[in-house]
């Protein structure tokens, strides 16, 4: 059964036949369906072993009996025998795969009232001493299916009183013994057959409640992953724009290095929103939120899917990385973010910059003949371009150069 999580009313239901007594459980509805797709394996499979072996039993008696019998008695055998194996075959082949209840139902009590029949005609027809023996025998094997088939309470009812009633029927017409034996037999051997219909049933009740135990379990387990796996996101989740925070960007480099970045293209943007102190205290934090989704959104659009990692990186700051990206790739994609939250034309009327929000962007690049640089190094290379935005007015994108030698 797969762990997941279960609708709240087949939780409540649960939790109702648990906390009531063992004895009163009873599965409805979906928990019925549950109950059967969980435990049909297993049911199948045995049933059809019991059906293999009993074909198997059959044919070994029916060669024995040639052997050690009169012919004649041998003979008498053979055609009453020869209902069981295709009663058998065609109730194991029933349960090879899931298929309707109604013929799963059928398969069971149609193939053990012919296996049934089958035994006790083996007797009837040889007759004396083997009359008798059959129809215990038969008893016998209805008990161990009983007894091993895990199968509904009115499905075991139904093998057992047609058990009987073959039992009863054989032994009214028994010349050999009087009617009040006959009665007294059945009843005799149905009192063994009642109970052992009860511990079948009580270990499908058992085998119910132990379901019951693990759907809950499997369901509670299930509901603390959903819940950690929800907190884990809202950890690294920045909570206003609802792209990564920090935190998350820090272990995504990290990975990203140690899972081979060193000496491949990697690009790194570090941007930043100009003005924005200014746009929070002209308008207000609410206009100032409401920038920083709108810029994270455009940010997060202009990137490659599924490829590059947007993060927010300060209070207006937000960190790029483009994994396989050189320089005049990163460039190009650094001045599509600056044009995007241009042309989005948010307000800000005290900027010094112009009437609207815009974007200052360092970009900083690793290409694979540089010598290797850090995470961290990368990142310090592209906050220097963005100083130098800064200082060249604002609102572009500016590449970082390395020092020349000697300088």
């Amino acid at each position: 059964m797969r762990l997941q999580l279960q609708p709240p009313a087949i939780m409540a239901e649960v939790e109702r036949l648990l906390a009531g007594r063992t004895r009163d459980i009873r599965l409805k509805g979906e928990l019925r369906r549950l109950f059967q797709e969980r435990s049909w394996p297993r049911t199948a499979k045995i049933i059809r072993a019991w059906m293999t072996w009993v074909i198997m039993l059959d044919a070994l008696t029916l060669g024995l009996n040639a052997v050690l019998l009169p012919r004649a008695i041998a003979l008498s055998m053979i055609l009453p025998a020869c209902i069981l194996p295709p009663a058998a075959l065609a109730s194991a082949f029933v349960w090879t795969k899931p298929r309707a209840f109604w013929l799963q139902r059928l398969s069971i009590t149609g193939g053990m009232f012919f296996i049934l029949m089958s035994v006790a005609l083996v007797g009837v027809g040889a007759g004396g001493e083997f009359y008798e023996r059959h129809l215990n025998i038969m008893l016998f094997v209805a008990t161990t299916a009983i007894i091993i088939f895990a199968v509904p309470l009115r499905w075991t009812l139904t093998v057992a009183a047609m058990a009987l009633g073959l039992y009863l029927f054989f032994q009214l017409h028994n010349p050999r013994l009087e009617t009040g034996s006959a009665v007294a037999a059945t009843l005799f051997f149905a009192s063994g057959i009642i109970a052992t219909v009860v511990a079948r049933r009580t270990m499908n009740i058992l085998a119910q409640k132990t379901f019951l135990l693990e759907l809950r379990d499997r369901s509670r387990v299930a509901e603390l992953a959903d819940a950690n796996a929800r907190l884990e996101r809202l950890a690294r989740t920045d909570p206003l724009t609802g792209i990564a925070n920090r935190r998350w960007m820090m272990e995504t480099l990290h990975r990203l290095w140690s899972d081979g970045m060193k000496g491949r293209d990697a690009a790194m943007l570090m941007c930043d929103i100009d003005d924005f102190k200014s746009l929070n205290d002209r308008l207000g934090h609410a206009e100032g939120d409401r920038c920083l989704v709108k810029v994270a959104g455009i940010i997060q659009s202009s990137v490659r899917r599924n490829r590059d990692h947007v993060a927010r990186y300060g209070g207006e700051e937000f960190l790029v990385v483009l994994p396989g990206a050189d320089e005049r790739e990163a460039a190009h994609i650094a001045e599509r973010i600056r044009q995007g939250v241009e042309a989005a034309s948010l307000p800000n009327p005290a900027s010094r910059v112009a009437p609207y929000v815009t974007l200052s962007i360092g970009v900083a690049a690793q290409a694979p003949d540089d010598a290797i640089a850090s995470p961290e190094q990368l990142q310090h290379r592209a906050d220097a371009a963005l100083y130098l935005a800064k200082q060249a007015g604002r609102n572009r994108v500016v590449l970082h150069r390395p020092d020349p030698p000697g300088s």
